[in-house]
């Protein structure tokens, strides 16, 4: 008899062991999941603000060189000046210049000559649609052009030498893609804004001037 009330007692703990274990289980579980469904919305809640302030700024900015230069012939190597004797034309077609005039000499080096045809076309596209965010800009600094090249898809990481000196704010941009060697100069001032054409280096890091033409 002194027996049973133990029995009774490992019993009741035995058959309460799997119940807790079970309600253990349960909010682990529980737990886990939850900890898994947080770091998935965090995960994508970072994803989407990464991507809302240009996580993949490469695969962005390469997206909007070609959207730019959509339009443009295909890259070719860039043609060298003409040379040798001009083409004759008929007597009395053209007026006989004077014996004293200036004959143009054609260029044999800037973006001219070592641009391709793409990037040359592609360039001015980009010299129009730069001048024409930045014409109407009062107080040009060096923060407001930023943000300005910025929402019109050019990547921080390719804007050089960007310093404002009195009322106008100069920047070089880095266009390189697909193996060209396009940049742009721009001095930002208002109705007095620039932008040209320059000509990188075909390879290594980009050099603010280094191709100033």
């Amino acid at each position: 008899m002194t027996r049973i009330p133990a029995l009774i007692s490992t019993f009741a703990r035995s058959s309460r062991r799997p119940r807790v274990t079970l309600v253990i289980t349960a909010l682990a579980a529980l737990t886990l999941g939850a900890c898994g469904t947080e770091k998935t919305n965090a995960g994508g809640e970072h994803t989407k603000h990464a991507d809302a302030v240009g996580g993949r700024p490469d695969a962005a900015f390469a997206a909007m060189l070609d959207k730019i230069a959509q339009s443009c012939p295909p890259s070719a190597p860039p043609e060298a000046p003409p040379t040798g004797p001009a083409e004759t034309l008929p007597a009395g077609s053209v007026e006989t210049p004077p014996s004293d005039a200036i004959e143009p000499i054609a260029p044999t080096a800037g973006p001219e000559v070592e641009l391709n045809a793409r990037d040359w076309c592609a360039g001015a596209l980009h010299e129009e649609r730069i001048t024409r965010a930045l014409w109407d800009l009062a107080e040009p600094t060096p923060t407001k052009v930023r943000a300005i090249l910025n929402d019109l898809g050019y990547a921080d990481e390719r804007i050089h030498d960007l310093k404002q000196s009195g009322a106008t704010t100069r920047f070089f941009l880095d266009l390189r893609d697909k193996g060209g060697r396009l940049c742009l100069e721009g001095s930002a001032a208002g109705d007095n804004t620039v932008v040209d054409k320059c000509v990188a280096p075909a390879t290594g890091p980009f050099r603010a001037g280094e191709g100033k033409q």
